[in-house]
């Protein structure tokens, strides 16, 4: 089993959909990251920061879920990361209603020093400079795993494409991949983003699965179908845990072993919708894990004779 610095927001979120509203629970991408590569009794650190109105009760779960807290910097002056926002009826488009940065904007991120030999290197969600001050303290990293969104693309491109250019893996999700290549084609996005730098790209489709792309080959798996999805908040970023925490877990970097980290991602975002928040994310076992598994290869094998 490999390391991992899981590097990323630890939030507060207050969720609108067509099901109904929270007020402030927990979020943020760290977490997200973190609770989902928790399923794989992996070695994680999390690097992020919050305020002094930050629960004990936050802490300490995630202390149960056996992730390194010694990245978790908390400003007793300052204020936690606040982001609301209300989904559309199709649960694909939502409006940011509430953006605070709060202890965020001034964040320095630091690397724990029993961390800093970490094989996998997981950058979620975050200004560019400060993935970069991470990826500048860890040292010789195996994997470095990119996450990203086209609200850098549209203010910070060129720390965006140094950041880039020292990762293997990128997650994005289909229009951002599409606005950062400048292609609308999928396939044709995916080879100019790999000509960045990356040697894997990972095209997220939401509903539609994802996509794998490396070198010459295209690896395309389904979403699980759910009857009801009541929050996609963090869907994402528990894919990337997911698939993050299955490669450290099998210590195998190599393209077949990717297509199976894709659909571990993909059984462990669809936990995530069913309920508000991270709540499912704490419910959900080894067994119902196993399950899906086999959901899904059930949804995607099959017998058939050429003609």
């Amino acid at each position: 089993m490999e390391k991992i610095v899981i590097v990323g927001t630890v939030a507060f979120d207050a969720i609108e959909t067509p099901f109904g509203k929270t007020d402030k629970i927990l979020g943020g991408a760290a977490t997200y990251i973190g609770l989902s590569a928790s399923n794989f009794g992996v070695d994680a650190a999390i690097v992020s920061v919050v305020g002094k109105d930050f629960p004990q009760r936050h802490i300490s779960m995630l202390k149960s879920r056996e992730l390194d807290l010694e990245g978790l910097e908390i400003v007793q002056d300052g204020k936690t990361f606040f982001w609301s926002g209300k989904y559309h009826n199709d649960m694909n488009t939502r409006d940011t209603l509430i953006t605070d940065l709060n202890v965020l904007a001034n964040f320095n991120p630091v690397v724990p020093a029993g961390y800093k030999d970490a094989k996998i290197l997981m950058l979620g969600n975050l200004h560019p400079s400060v993935q970069m001050s991470v990826i500048s303290q860890v040292h010789n990293p195996k994997l470095i795993i990119l996450d990203t969104m086209n609200f850098w693309m549209d203010c910070a491109l060129t720390e965006l494409m140094q950041v880039i250019a020292k990762v293997n893996v990128i997650t994005i999700n289909d229009e951002e991949a599409r606005q950062l290549s400048g292609e609308y084609s999928l396939v044709l996005a995916a080879q100019k983003i790999m000509e960045m730098g990356p040697e894997f790209v990972v095209i997220k489709k939401g509903e539609h699965g994802a996509l794998l792309f490396h070198k010459d080959n295209i690896f395309s798996a389904p979403a699980l179908p759910l009857a009801k999805v009541f929050d996609p908040t963090g869907a994402g970023d528990t894919f990337a845990g997911g698939f993050t925490g299955y490669l450290s877990k099998t210590g195998d970097f190599n393209y077949e072993n990717m297509k199976a980290a894709i659909v571990y991602g993909s059984v462990l975002a669809s936990f995530c919708v069913e309920k508000f928040g991270t709540e499912r994310m704490l419910e959900v076992s080894k067994k119902e894990i196993n399950q899906r598994i086999d959901q899904f290869k059930s949804l995607t094998q099959y017998n058939m004779k050429r003609l």
